[in-house]
């Protein structure tokens, strides 16, 4: 049964950064509006500066879980994000009602150093992901009959 609700679906390669802070980031800006989830093509573990950084804006993703895709293939889904290449490239296939949409940010799980510059590399992604999201949400609010690209 479905939700009043429409879904977003935030996909990733490891479902472990990027799409569990846009994951808490979105659920905390419109929860109300959005159901919100994410997965990874190749799911790992949340990484412990993502809930870290979250925390610094008392958002809590500290009960998350790297989920699969596969968790996601019989549930209707009207939006997927996918926030980097490699999950772009891997998306499965979606109905032609879901509506795909692309911004790939750097993977912060790259960035090597003390824990500080770590910490300083997640920062930086969860800021360029909160900015971007009003653009996302924006994209997604218009009817598919005004959208221009």
């Amino acid at each position: 049964m479905r939700n009043d609700r429409k879904s977003i679906l935030v996909l990733c390669t490891g479902n472990s950064a990027r799409s569990q802070m846009a994951e808490g980031l979105l659920k905390h800006i419109c929860q109300a509006e959005y159901e919100v989830n994410s997965a990874g093509t190749k799911p790992g573990i949340v990484r412990p500066e993502a809930i870290k950084v979250l925390a610094e804006m008392n958002i809590d993703i500290s009960m998350n879980r790297s989920k699969s895709i596969d968790e996601f293939a019989d549930r209707e889904i009207d939006f997927v994000l996918t926030v980097c290449d490699n999950a772009k490239e891997n998306c499965p296939y979606f109905p032609a009602r879901t509506k795909l949409i692309h911004h790939a940010f750097e993977d912060p799980a790259d960035a090597e150093g003390t824990e500080k510059e770590r910490l300083t590399a997640f920062r930086k992604v969860r800021d360029q992901i909160k900015e971007y999201l009003p653009e996302f949400l924006g994209e997604i609010s218009t009817p598919a009959e005004t959208r221009t690209k």
